[in-house]
């Protein structure tokens, strides 16, 4: 057993062993690990940017010490000395292994930059902004009048805009009297005012008529990534569409691993609350870049999130959310301005609205999705899920909403898979197997083309083949069903068994060969054993999850299904039905939301009733907890046979016909073994 150093990356997951002084350039390039340089490790390019991590990682199984890696070195001094390095971050070039180490690359650091997926989705939306603009022409001072320009400018408001009283702070304050002049008294200011407020609050001020927008975001803050939406506050267009990997990632995939994080590391918590405010402040700088607007022109946030998410982008240690009776500090909608989260990259009095959480593992991004596709609205009885590294779910009708949410864990967005990556340029999306010849055919990001039409390689050529992302991965184990190369317990078969010699044995077990590129030196690509059985892990606790509402609503079947976030856009409703991720429906009743918690946040940005809504709406909301529920775990092993043990899924049957081999006779101690594995799992 080797004794080197083991080395984690994150947000790949990639690992390996090192021998002591190895750069940690040198390690990412031996793993494949995305990692950008084209200085030839001189430290002159600084694209190979890292952030370390130290203290217990017990989802990596390693404690990290504060030795190791190298002391920072006087290559490292240079650069930051001239162009700056941003705390915490070293040279991977120049940085050497010494021990046990978690590595996070960030985005900027990464050549296959992570397309985020949770796009904006087209919806009308009723307009009535918290924060307005309003031209007003401000009566000039006078020495028989002796009052204020403030209070000349709060009784312009309330004549001219019947605005009965306005409060402003001292930033806005030593600005106000140059403005006005310069403005010949004639200004626009933006005004907000929250649905809970008294008094509105002054929060810009312009000379004359300010033509130039306004704007907020809308974020949704996932455990895996960011995504924000730049929203003109004036017309509720979408301006841009932007979105970022969770730093956290390095501190844990999941949720409980970053709860554990903070249990064990004392000022954890502080660690991770610090990492997303910085990642907000670049991603509201790289937004408005992208819209061609100044930042300081994004007068509001409106945050959706999971509540350890909640928890530690306001700074609250989420340990109570790690054990019954998984208290969360509030579970209140929040109003505060964006400053006291050090959110310092969009306008300086900016307001932040935080949507209510619904309980303690059944988020504000739930609570969006409720506000987003209205299940207590529906006539027909409507199945709502969320899929994520954390999914939610809704069931409901005008009679009655329940709610969950199900550790589903991050194989769905392509970690924990042998050659899983994130949703970037070159990974493999969509993946087909002819059940004939057993012969495969994809897409990649970045290319229309699948890879047996004319033009696909000169297509791929810049990005080339990198690895599957999450919708691929899904789709390529329900394909591997259909063509009969797995059995319904999810193991795979062997060349003789399926009649392929792309079933090649790996170890004990065997796995798919989808492309091999390694003659020429690029990645082997395959579906092995084990990331069959983490798809079915991941899809036994989302069924696990729907069918559990189902059961306390005590109904056998669901009138639609409604499939929301990255997951719900990009995975046909076939594939999804093959794997048994969701209960049986009629294939033509199953759809797609696209990012509805992203459209939950834009609704409530955009209108300032909706806030009062949804803040209504979660307290009629039922939650079920699936952790204290016996039935969610008889639900999740009948669950994990492809698609179902007992659910006949006859709707499913009526599209496709699903052989069933069986591969078990004559697999000996190595499958006997397999099955031991399943039970305890």
């Amino acid at each position: 057993m080797t004794t080197d150093p083991l080395v984690v990356f994150t947000p790949s997951g990639k690992r390996g062993h090192f021998p002591v002084g190895t750069p940690v350039l040198t390690a990412a390039r031996q793993l494949g690990v995305d990692l950008d340089s084209v200085c030839g490790g001189r430290g002159i390019c600084s694209k190979c940017q890292i952030t370390p991590s130290y203290g217990e990682f017990p989802k990596h199984g390693v404690t990290v010490s504060d030795d190791a890696l190298s002391e920072w070195n006087a290559v490292e001094q240079r650069y930051d000395d001239k162009r700056g390095l941003k705390t915490g971050r070293r040279l991977g070039c120049q940085a050497t292994v010494q021990g046990d180490i978690v590595i996070d690359v960030p985005p900027e650091s990464q050549v296959h930059r992570q397309v985020v997926r949770k796009a904006a989705t087209a919806r009308a939306i009723t307009m009535d902004p918290a924060t307005r603009l309003y031209f007003v022409v401000v009566e000039e001072p006078d020495m028989h009048s002796p009052t204020g320009d403030l209070e000349r400018l709060e009784r312009a408001l309330r004549e001219q805009w019947h605005i009965d009283a306005v409060t402003a702070d001292l930033s806005l304050m030593s600005k106000l009297q140059p403005v006005l002049r310069k403005g010949k008294w004639e200004v626009t200011v933006a005004v907000h005012k929250g649905h809970k407020d008294s008094v509105a609050k002054v929060v810009e001020i312009w000379p004359g008529l300010h033509e130039s927008g306004l704007y907020g975001l809308a974020i949704d803050l996932g455990s895996t990534t960011i995504a924000a939406h730049l929203t003109d506050l004036e017309t509720g267009e979408v301006k841009a569409s932007s979105g970022l990997m969770n730093p956290q990632i390095r501190f844990g995939e999941d949720l409980m691993s970053r709860v554990s994080y903070s249990m064990m590391n004392p000022g954890g918590d502080q660690e991770m609350t610090k990492a997303v405010r910085e990642a907000i402040n670049d991603l509201s700088t790289s937004i408005a870049d992208e819209a061609g607007i100044d930042a300081d022109l994004i007068v509001e946030t409106v945050f959706v999130c999971n509540p350890v998410m909640h928890h530690l982008l306001l700074g609250l240690d989420p340990v109570e959310l790690g054990q019954a009776p998984f208290a969360l500090a509030t579970s209140e909608s929040m109003s505060l301005p964006a400053r006291e989260m050090d959110l310092t990259k969009m306008n300086p009095r900016a307001q932040v609205y935080i949507l209510p959480c619904i309980a303690g593992h059944v988020g504000a991004d739930c609570a969006a999705v409720a506000l987003s596709e209205e299940p207590g609205k529906s006539e027909d009885l409507v199945l709502i899920v969320d899929v994520g590294t954390n999914a939610e779910i809704l069931l409901g009708n005008t009679s009655r909403v329940l709610a969950c949410s199900s550790p589903t864990g991050p194989a769905f967005e392509g970690a924990q898979i042998s050659s899983g990556q994130r949703a970037a340029p070159g990974a493999i999306e969509r993946i087909e197997i002819d059940p004939v010849t057993k012969e495969p055919r994809f897409r990649i990001i970045g290319s229309e083309k699948w890879s047996d039409e004319d033009g696909f390689d000169q297509d791929v050529a810049t990005t080339g083949i990198t690895g599957i992302c999450g919708s691929g991965i899904i789709e390529a184990v329900a394909e591997m069903r259909i063509a009969g190369l797995l059995d319904e317990s999810g193991l795979i078969g062997s060349a003789e068994q399926t009649g392929t010699t792309r079933c090649v044995p790996e170890g004990r077990t065997h796995a798919y060969l989808i492309h091999d590129a390694s003659a020429e030196g690029g990645p082997r690509i395959t579906v092995t054993q084990g990331d069959i059985r983490a798809i079915q892990l991941a899809k036994s606790a989302l069924y696990a999850g729907a069918r559990l509402l189902m059961d306390v609503m005590e109904v056998d079947k669901v009138d639609r299904v409604v499939l929301a976030g990255a997951f719900g856009a990009h995975i046909s409703t076939k594939h999804a039905m093959v794997l048994g991720m969701i209960p049986d429906a009629p294939l033509d009743k199953v759809s797609s939301a696209g990012n509805a918690a992203g459209t939950g946040a834009r609704i409530a940005l955009c209108n300032i009733a909706a806030r009062s809504e949804i803040e209504r709406v979660v307290r009629e909301i039922t939650k079920v907890e699936t952790a204290i529920e016996p039935k969610f775990q008889d639900h999740f092993v009948a669950a994990n046979a492809i698609p179902h043990k007992t659910d006949p899924f006859p709707e499913l049957a009526q599209v496709v016909t699903l052989p069933s081999p069986s591969f078990n006779s004559g697999g000996g101690a190595e499958e006997k073994s397999g099955r031991r594995r399943r039970r305890r799992s």
